[in-house]
């Protein structure tokens, strides 16, 4: 409090600044989880501004979707698709940037072995990416519903969370907020591969033994996005198409979806609509 949530949003635009040239009203624009940042401090200036020293957040730390307007930075305004309706579109601004370029970090490359531990919002939109690349996703997680829709969007093996794959990966990511599940996944990764952890938060990654992570195996968390991410991966999104599994709810049931989210009782994403 007092900001108002929301950080991956679709809508129209209904007005524009004097100074804005990228968009006129009547489009239909998204605006992602990072709002804006600085441009001068020293990662801006090297283009990691995922890493900006003074960046806002959508919904987080100022005001964003859960209302009827929202004000965006242009530089920070995605143009969507045409090929995605308004709920399809909008957990690609968050969950589907965010995997997106854990995907680039994790350097999986065409034919590798990608495990995906947690299998939410980003993890459903990253495995198509990754199936688009022709790489093998290998799914832990500890619900049976999830494991049974990462089967029909191309998983080659899912499990239990901490289940040992059938192969040794490549690169693994982590989506669920669970630091418990570190070692198990530093075990299944081979020699030279790559472990990313792709939440904002985690539980304590319990103590490891050096022979997890000896071999030049490499752990690295991934930071919100930068613009190019964000633009890369809506193109892709388009090119493949991706397809969004959500389940919509209404404004006046935020708190219901929020606490089923919680309760890994949602198959993919929920959006939430606001009928104007």
């Amino acid at each position: 409090m007092p900001v108002i949530p929301g950080h991956q949003v679709i809508g129209m635009v209904e007005k524009v600044g004097s100074d804005v040239r990228r968009f006129s009203g009547g489009e239909r624009v998204g605006i992602a989880w990072l709002h804006s940042t600085c441009g001068v401090c020293e990662y801006c200036r090297q283009g990691k501004e995922n890493l900006c020293d003074r960046p806002e957040f959508t919904g987080y730390t100022v005001n964003g979707g859960y209302a009827e307007y929202i004000l965006g930075n242009e530089q920070f305004v995605y143009s969507i698709p045409p090929r995605f309706a308004d709920a399809q579109a909008a957990p690609l601004l968050c969950a589907g940037i965010i995997g997106f370029r854990a995907l680039r970090i994790s350097a999986i490359e065409p034919g590798g072995k990608l495990g995906l531990y947690g299998f939410g919002a980003a993890a459903h939109i990253a495995i198509q990416v990754a199936r688009h690349w022709k790489v093998a996703a290998y799914v832990c997680t500890r619900d049976e519903r999830h494991r049974k829709l990462a089967l029909e969007l191309g998983a080659t093996w899912a499990d239990a969370a901490t289940a040992e794959p059938p192969a040794l990966l490549d690169s693994a990511i982590i989506f669920a907020p669970a630091g418990e599940i570190v070692p198990a996944t530093l075990k299944a990764l081979r020699k030279g591969g790559t472990l990313v952890l792709g939440g904002i938060q985690m539980s304590p990654i319990p103590a490891l033994d050096y022979q997890l992570l000896y071999g030049e195996r490499v752990v690295r968390s991934v930071a919100n996005n930068t613009r190019q991410d964000g633009e890369d991966f809506l193109r892709v999104a388009a090119e493949i198409p991706i397809e969004t599994h959500i389940q919509q709810f209404p404004l006046a049931e935020a708190n219901r979806a929020l606490n089923l989210l919680k309760n890994d009782a949602i198959r993919g994403a929920a959006v939430l609509m606001l009928n104007h």
